[in-house]
């Protein structure tokens, strides 16, 4: 929903990394709640290549959501990551911190335990040894478990900018210090 700011849509060409034909970008402004003012891009050619992400302008307080999954309903919570977002269980000894290419996402609690399946899975084929294969084993386990309701989890956010959350009536919300925050990654690399 719009909170009154007008949005401006931009297009223009450019030269595309893959055939190095014409690219065409193009980007949005918009209002999104949870996330405040936020720019659209999205880059394609014809050759296919294409490449979309979500720019977050605004910046709040360091924040961190906690959430327990205990039923099939803590499932379905929304979670909000913005390109600063870590996303931890620590019952499948699982971070995904941010990158230098992160990218913001809405999803649910089952949309982040597919997401690590999915990685955990890709990991399977370049494991080296039979511990490597056992952990994986137990992760995708643990994950079967969780969706049927048989273990229950902790999916936690962190974001020092403060545009991630996890909304639930039963996710806890506090304040990071600055000490907790300044040890987070935020995917922004300075040259």
């Amino acid at each position: 929903m719009n909170s009154g700011a007008v949005d401006a849509k931009f297009e223009m060409q450019g030269t595309c990394p893959i055939c190095g034909i014409k690219l065409t970008f193009r980007w949005q402004t918009d209002d999104i709640p949870y996330f405040g003012e936020v720019i659209h891009l999205g880059m394609s050619c014809q050759c296919g290549f294409k490449h979309a992400d979500t720019l977050i302008l605004s910046e709040q307080e360091p924040v961190r959501y906690e959430l327990k999954v205990s039923s099939s309903d803590d499932l379905n919570a929304r979670v909000v990551r913005s390109t600063s977002g870590t996303i931890r269980v620590p019952e499948l000894g699982v971070d995904i911190e941010p990158g230098s290419l992160s990218e913001s996402f809405v999803t649910n609690v089952e949309g982040i335990l597919d997401r690590i399946e999915n990685i955990v899975r890709m990991n399977k084929k370049w494991a080296e040894d039979e511990s490597q294969l056992i952990r994986i084993d137990e992760i995708l386990r643990a994950i079967r478990d969780v969706k049927s309701g048989r273990t229950h989890i902790t999916v936690i956010i962190e974001d020092p900018i403060g545009n991630s959350a996890i909304i639930s009536e039963r996710a806890t919300k506090r304040k990071l210090t600055k000490k907790e925050a300044k040890r987070l990654k935020t995917g922004i690399e300075l040259l």
